[in-house]
């Protein structure tokens, strides 16, 4: 048994392991960098890419986690994963909030995980005024990461286009500029499709990508990271707080789904705020149309795009950052 763990697990470290001095050496430059201020905009708890990317976040000392905010459909439960896991991972002093709850027909692969946390007596403050708050207080600073619809950001957009205009920045993952789901470079693309969280809230993205924020985009071209069978087994053969969490959220997601094998599209997103490096980006002319296709127009640059990334380089980041983090 022991043998054959450890052929499960050979591969995995020798991948991982020219890469060490490098990460070490980024490792303590991000320690002595400023942190960044940030609130993550989550749909957590329907696909799993949401909870990897929060346990990439918690796991950052480059990142000074604002709080958390839930966006589309069951948002109170929503809530109630994101509390759950940021206290059992150790962070429960990061505020939660809700978003408007929105109708979605997406099946919700972790709800048993999150009803297992009380809700509490007064419910979560409200995600809108939460965000609006922040950016008066930190006016110029906040990067908000948007992995979610932008149903939240939307609501801010036409309620108090001001504030919204104080964030810093909005990095998001979404879009499709040329490939489309599936298109994992090793066929013929079929072309780009009208991506999930532009798609659910037309108007939302197209306030997004008309408010004049600095945006930087993560679409399917660059975020399509499968975790495959050896990085699993990798990172939860340890027994920490976090990859106990995700092991749990992992196994509710892959019963439900009948797939073994996550994408990690929105921990691109929050990788890139940690190290750009990650996902090099180039200015272009985001054009959201009717049907959620992000088209590339004419026009001066209103989005910096990440069109491709290396997905080695990003697991060994991911792995070394989430797996490094139990001992901090």
């Amino acid at each position: 048994m022991l043998l054959r763990k450890f052929a499960i697990l050979l591969p995995a470290l020798l991948l991982c392991a020219p890469s060490l001095p490098r990460l070490h050496a980024q490792e303590s430059a991000s320690a002595s960098a400023p942190q960044e201020k940030v609130i993550i905009d989550t749909d957590i708890g329907d696909d799993i890419d949401d909870a990897f990317a929060l346990a990439l976040a918690v796991s950052s000392p480059r990142l000074q986690i604002l709080g958390v905010t839930t966006a589309w459909g069951d948002t109170d439960l929503r809530a109630r994963l994101v509390a759950r896991f940021l206290s059992q991972t150790g962070h429960a002093d990061i505020p939660v909030t809700e978003g408007p709850r929105t109708h979605s027909t997406n099946t919700f692969t972790q709800a048993r995980w999150a009803q297992a946390w009380p809700r509490p007596a007064q419910g979560y403050p409200g995600a809108v005024d939460f965000i609006r708050d922040q950016v008066r207080r930190y006016p110029g600073q906040i990067t908000l990461i948007a992995i979610a619809p932008y149903s939240n950001l939307g609501a801010l957009i036409h309620e108090d286009p001001a504030a919204f205009n104080q964030l810093k920045r909005v990095v998001l993952m979404g879009g499709s500029i040329r490939r489309g789901y599936g298109d994992l470079g090793y066929l013929p693309d079929h072309g780009p499709d009208a991506e999930y969280n532009v798609a659910m809230d037309v108007p939302a993205s197209q306030a997004l990508f008309t408010s004049g924020v600095p945006i930087f985009m993560m679409p399917l071209d660059s975020t399509q990271l499968k975790l495959d069978e050896v990085l699993r087994a990798t990172l939860f053969s340890q027994d920490t707080r976090i990859t106990d969490a995700l092991d749990a959220l992992y196994q509710e997601w892959s019963y439900a789904t009948s797939n073994p094998t996550p994408t990690l599209y929105d921990a691109m997103a929050v990788a890139s705020v940690i190290d750009p490096d990650l996902c090099p980006t180039r200015p272009m002319h985001i054009v959201v149309d009717s049907k959620g296709f992000t088209r590339v127009a004419a026009g001066a640059p209103n989005a910096n795009v990440c069109l491709s990334s290396d997905s080695d380089r990003f697991f060994h980041f991911y792995m070394h950052t989430v797996l490094g983090s139990a001992g901090r």
